[in-house]
């Protein structure tokens, strides 16, 4: 139980861009359309699991003043990975697309936090566990958020035109302030439905407490170290 409570974790209860808000960069910038939401939270997804599985299986042998930078060495070594891979076999459309936000993985907070809060805790069956499934959780919530700006500025899905009538598009949605029109009503959407299923239990909705700007602290762990 406590192997899929860690998978399934990230897909919903702790999705990381709808309930911790994490990643809002990439979030907001590369989900112009569904194929890139896809396409950048599978290249997340393959990160952070590769990372969580290395820094599980040395989190016993790394000095923990050092940690940190040694955690993104290994984060970096994965990015590299995935970029040439990219590069080599992903379509040029998709790379011109995502461009410098391959590389800015390495400062995802999303792969650091779960790196620093999970992975380097745990063993590494349920470090590729929580992985996969915040990875997952990712890669949905971008795929959502650029098929449904898509679709609203263009009536197309996936680069396929669903509505044939549809000729003038509608800029606004894949736009910045399109963005977070989107995502603020995602965000509604999914308070609603988890605090709907709490009153529904008799409970009262708390959201998770978990690995954002105010609870995660990474930016004073080298000052706590010091200290």
């Amino acid at each position: 139980m406590s192997l899929i409570k860690d998978f399934t974790n990230g897909i919903w209860k702790e999705n990381p861009v709808l309930v911790m808000l994490l990643g809002m960069c990439p979030t907001l910038a590369v989900t112009s359309n569904a194929e890139n939401g896809l396409s950048m939270g599978i290249a997340t997804t393959c990160v952070l699991v590769g990372c969580n599985i290395v820094i599980s299986l040395i989190r016993n042998i790394v000095p923990k003043k050092i940690r940190i930078p040694v955690y993104i060495v290994v984060i970096a070594a994965f990015v590299t990975v995935v970029k040439l891979l990219m590069d080599a076999y992903a379509p040029p459309a998709i790379n011109r697309s995502l461009g410098i936000f391959i590389p800015l993985i390495v400062v995802n907070c999303i792969v650091l936090g779960r790196a620093e809060a999970f992975a380097s805790k745990n063993g590494p069956l349920r470090s590729a566990l929580d992985g996969i499934g915040m990875g997952l959780g990712f890669a949905l919530a971008l795929t959502a958020l650029g098929g449904t700006r898509e679709f609203l500025a263009s009536g197309s899905l996936f680069q396929v035109k669903i509505i044939t009538a549809w000729k003038d598009d509608f800029m606004l949605w894949t736009s910045a302030p399109g963005a977070f029109i989107i995502l603020g009503c995602f965000l509604a959407g999914m308070n609603w439905l988890n605090m709907r299923r709490a009153v529904k239990r008799g409970e009262l909705y708390v959201p998770p407490q978990g690995m954002d700007c105010r609870h995660c602290r990474l930016c004073d762990l080298g000052r706590r170290d010091e200290e």
